[in-house]
């Protein structure tokens, strides 16, 4: 049986941004640092940050006043913001910067006096922050269903963004919907599903033309990981969603010719090393294909305050790579 690598896979800029953040900032305040929910939808990357000395507490009445704490990848609405304020706490932003570019078309159009939607899934913490961040005249639909019962008074200035870890299909039906009941809605400039997001489905697709099976590598929460499962599916291949090498079923495996493997967003590359050192333990060639689709070579900044640590620490790298 033959092994694919989908790329790519794995971690995108906006989760090595969040993670980088979490560690420098241990590096300059020391620990604790505190971490209002999960930096990134990975049990992994968390228990490893974890053992560093972040804190994960899911609301700031957890953190101890003045302390130092990070909002994770997926953005926060504005009254966290203001509790932050309150209770003087030191914030450091890891938001992704394409889920900010949300956040600023939602307050950019409703101080024009739209009413909004957002195409999303109920209770994703990036769902609850962009829902957030503005008071009231904000819709939430999940489905094409969604829009159909939706009750709209100002169907004249009415506009719409979408979750960034949707899947590109997903919204392209219940994007139609929007604009055959509303023809006048006005969208967003970009599409708002993320370059990284729509990058891994292309690599999924195109893996479904080779495999019998895939695996995608994410944790059950992770709403772009459990888009790649979906999709695999639909392209009529079986697909699984694990959370490491531990949870593959020999079942799966049976009478297939070719395995793919893929990650979500924020599944660490070693988690790939390990999956695929079980399937070649299993009898799988030893063998490895990487199906490349796009190179990508897109980086976020960091905050201001921690350039100079991080600055200070590839210099230190680069010393001790050279000595």
């Amino acid at each position: 049986m033959k092994i694919y690598r989908a790329n790519p896979r794995g971690f995108c800029a906006g989760v090595d941004r969040a993670i980088e953040i979490v560690e420098l900032s241990l590096r300059k305040y020391g620990a604790p640092i505190y971490v209002r929910h999960e930096i990134v939808h990975s049990r992994h990357v968390v228990n490893s940050l974890r053992q560093k000395g972040a804190v994960f507490v899911e609301e700031l009445n957890e953190v101890p006043e003045g302390s130092v704490v990070i909002f994770s990848a997926h953005g926060v609405a504005k009254s966290v913001w203001e509790e932050a304020r309150r209770r003087r706490l030191h914030v450091i932003d890891a938001t992704c910067p394409l889920v900010i570019k949300v956040h600023n078309e939602v307050n950019r159009d409703y101080n024009q006096g739209y009413d909004l939607i957002l195409i999303g899934h109920a209770g994703h913490p990036e769902v609850i922050g962009t829902l957030g961040q503005i008071p009231d005249k904000f819709h939430l639909v999940s489905s094409v269903e969604d829009v159909e019962k939706l009750q709209v008074e100002n169907t004249v200035n009415l506009s719409y963004v979408t979750q960034t870890t949707l899947s590109v299909d997903e919204c392209r039906d219940i994007v139609g919907a929007l604009h055959e009941r509303f023809p006048n809605i006005k969208g967003p400039h970009q599409e708002d599903i993320c370059y990284a997001t729509q990058n891994r489905q292309n690599a999924v697709k195109e893996l479904s033309r080779l495999v019998d099976v895939i695996l995608v590598i994410g944790s059950p929460n992770s709403s772009n990981s459990n888009r790649l499962r979906e999709l695999g599916e639909r392209c009529g291949i079986a697909s699984y969603l694990i959370d490491s090498a531990s949870d593959i079923n020999p079942q799966w495996l049976k009478g297939a010719k070719a395995v793919g493997i893929t990650a979500g967003a924020s599944a660490p590359e070693v988690l790939v090393t390990e999956v695929v050192a079980f399937l070649q333990k299993a009898g799988c060639s030893s063998e490895v294909e990487e199906l490349t689709v796009i190179e990508e070579d897109v980086e976020f900044l960091l905050p201001k305050e921690l350039v100079q640590i991080e600055s200070s620490r590839k210099q230190s790298e680069a010393g001790i790579a050279t000595s």
